[in-house]
């Protein structure tokens, strides 16, 4: 049985919001830049689960990731921008289909929005809707 599965499918939502506030207080404090990624595979994906659980174990420990459903997740990495970020994430699923070959890897649409100093307290209500929608791409 995966970890997904004796987990939960998603987290705690004030996790969500203590993330983002996390992330937001560290840009303002430290100066630095941070993105957040939302990362969505279709309904029922049966190997998402197994991405968002490599995922979180690759992350470094200032970085995490939020499991909003089974089938979304919100993945916060600090002190990083927006092409950095990029790269961290292509760099995670070429690591996740190396070590987890399958006939179909899961095709993951990605929507980033990068969080900088002057941004402030984002709500959720701001970052969500950035995320999971307007310019996302999807990766196979």
């Amino acid at each position: 049985m995966g970890m997904a599965q004796r987990r939960g499918s998603s987290d705690d939502p004030r996790k969500l919001r203590d993330l983002l506030s996390r992330t937001c207080l560290l840009a303002a404090e430290q100066s630095v830049r941070s993105v957040v990624v939302g990362l969505a595979a279709g309904e029922g994906d049966l190997l998402f689960p197994e991405l968002v659980d490599f995922v979180e174990s690759a992350l470094r420990v200032e970085d995490s990731i939020f499991r909003m459903t089974r089938e979304r997740a919100v993945l916060f990495l600090a002190d990083v921008d927006r092409g950095q970020a990029d790269h961290v994430v292509e760099r995670l699923l070429m690591g996740f289909r190396e070590r987890f070959p399958s006939a179909a890897p899961p095709e993951v649409t990605l929507g980033f929005l990068e969080i900088s100093p002057q941004d402030g307290n984002l709500t959720l209500k701001d970052v969500l809707p950035a995320v999971f929608g307007g310019e996302a791409r999807t990766t196979h």
